[in-house]
């Protein structure tokens, strides 16, 4: 075979790290014969860009990266009742999926039964519906969750289904140490974006530190918190917000559990991120770079942790729903495939790929396998993880990582100058700048200057009708019969023995997960749970930016 140069192999210490990652995981070679070393960099970058695996991890979080492991497929599934997304699950691991994503409805979101008229219209909608360690153990029926790695899209209900999941894994069989996955726990970007609150933000965040200490405790394979910036960039802020906006919001659950009494490194390692991948892929290729590089650089200033995890920027990426069409939207499998492909170059440790019917229905179990065979592809056939950060040293990546990072500084800044993430947000400064950005996107579509195909170019006549999957309206019915049946037949005296702790505890300071443990092992419902908690906590009512 023939050698493709390294021009920095001879450096003092890139040579030492080369040979070392050769030796752990050999090398790929290319389909005409060209030998790959597994990390390139040009004379003098290694020091500049340092290396992957090294803090400020700005080329990587691992030495190997996609050729030690690849990036987990975790596609995001959940509607209707648990039985049905218990199928799906089942569909998507036999079609290779490596790790499982929960979509609740928005009643389970945000803390109401089936039966409560807030309800109404909405069970089973855009997500599963689960009220109770009845519906839990259904959705996870045969799958170990002792094997199995998790994440569940939940935040005000966070520390509900996290419990859940634990009574689940009990039933199992499962020890706690043995569970794996994660929980997205960031309430500060529902009231900056997407809304999905219950309780204001001081009990929210007390919810929050409260899962962070039993998560180290208890449950040390588990991320306590995915701070999420792809819900704002749904909502239509630029790159540099989102990622500006994440970090904000990153630091300020450090600073919370901290002010708590928590030492860094005891939490700080399970912190994981979410992140939008948008069209224009060489920014998102740099958006994710300079995101581990800013984060392992504030985390470093202001906490001073000894666990170099501690400053480790890990995230799990998902395709950009708001950039589907319902006009031909057959094209909206391109768009996920290059949108997969940057967060694939920037480094993602697990994603999702929409599917092409996004934009009209809950995808179809066709459309599922058409997004699950696009990171397959990605992976298998297309030889972008036959390398450590490919793009890494080019000038236009190393450009733009470096301008995003020094935009998105100066906005956090800014963040910090009225007084931190959650100060800003109930001042309304993020979804003032959300709904600009928002603004200035749409007008830029409907003038022509910003091309969608297939929308505002490219527009075909009568287009075919496509096929999407519908949701039962009888469901509610269904899951009202059933929460009503697991009402009669609990033990009553032990479920109201539950909800009496659990008013216990929230009036004090104590840790509120045993509490909800016991009220979930007792078949107390989520909205019984939450109606209690907001009897302490109160709920929380939106104010307008405008």
């Amino acid at each position: 075979m023939t050698d493709v140069p390294n021009p920095a192999s001879s450096e003092p210490a890139f040579g030492p790290f080369l040979d070392k990652v050769r030796r752990d995981v050999g090398s790929k070679s290319t389909p005409s014969g060209l030998s790959l070393d597994p990390v390139y960099a040009w004379k003098g970058q290694s020091e500049h860009l340092g290396l992957p695996g090294d803090a400020p991890y700005l080329r990587g979080i691992h030495p190997t990266m996609y050729l030690g492991r690849p990036w987990t497929i975790r596609q995001y599934a959940g509607f209707s009742t648990a039985k049905a997304t218990n199928e799906r699950f089942r569909y998507l691991l036999k079609n290779g999926q490596t790790g499982l994503s929960t979509a609740f409805d928005l009643p389970t979101q945000m803390g109401f039964d089936p039966d409560d008229p807030l309800a109404d219209g909405e069970v089973g909608k855009v997500g599963v519906s689960v009220a109770s360690i009845d519906d839990m153990m259904e959705l996870f029926d045969g799958i170990p969750l002792g094997s199995v790695s998790t994440s569940m899209t939940i935040n005000a209900t966070a520390m509900v289904l996290l419990a859940l999941y634990v009574a689940v894994g009990r039933r199992q069989g499962v020890s706690e140490k043995d569970l794996s996955g994660t929980i997205q726990n960031d309430i500060l970007k529902e009231y900056a974006a997407r809304g999905t609150y219950r309780f204001p933000p001081n009990p929210s965040l007390r919810l929050i530190t409260d899962i962070f200490e039993v998560a180290a405790e208890r449950l040390p394979q588990f991320n306590t918190v995915s701070v999420s910036g792809y819900h704002m960039r749904e909502a239509g802020c630029t790159a540099v917000q989102e990622l500006a906006f994440t970090i904000a919001n990153g630091l300020a659950y450090v600073q919370a559990a901290v002010d708590r009494g928590l030492p860094v490194d005891r939490f700080a390692p399970r912190i994981s991120f979410f992140f939008n991948a948008h069209n224009d892929f060489f920014e998102e290729i740099a958006k994710f770079r300079a995101a581990r590089r800013l984060w392992a650089t504030l985390v470093k200033s202001r906490f001073a942790p000894s666990d170099k995890k501690s400053l480790m920027l890990r995230f799990h990426t998902q395709t950009a729903g708001s950039t589907l069409t319902a006009d031909q939207p057959e094209n909206n499998a391109v768009r996920v495939t290059i949108q997969a492909l940057a967060a694939v170059l920037g480094g993602t440790q697990s994603l999702h790929t929409n599917s092409k019917d996004e934009a009209l229905s809950l995808p179809s179990a066709d459309a599922a396998r058409l997004a699950l065979r696009t990171q397959q592809i990605l992976m298998d056939e297309s030889g972008v993880t036959s390398v450590v950060d490919p793009l890494g040293g080019a000038p236009f990546i190393e450009s733009l990582t470096d301008s995003l990072e020094k935009a998105a500084l100066a906005l956090i800044v800014e963040i910090d100058r009225i007084g931190g993430a959650a100060k800003a947000i109930e001042a309304g400064f993020y979804q003032r700048e959300i709904h600009r950005a928002a603004y200035a996107s749409q007008k830029s579509v409907e003038d022509g200057s910003r091309v969608v195909v297939g929308v505002n170019r490219y527009r075909v006549d009568n287009e075919v009708p496509f096929d999407v999957l519908g949701i039962d309206d009888a469901i509610r019915d269904r899951q009202i019969e059933r929460i009503r049946e697991i009402r009669s037949s609990r033990a009553a005296g032990e479920a109201n023995d539950s909800l009496s702790q659990l008013d216990d505890a929230a009036t004090s300071t104590k840790n509120l997960f045993p509490a909800v443990l016991r009220c979930v092992e007792a078949s107390v419902t989520i909205g019984e749970i939450c109606t209690c908690l907001e009897r302490t906590f109160g709920r929380w009512r939106e104010r307008s930016v405008f």
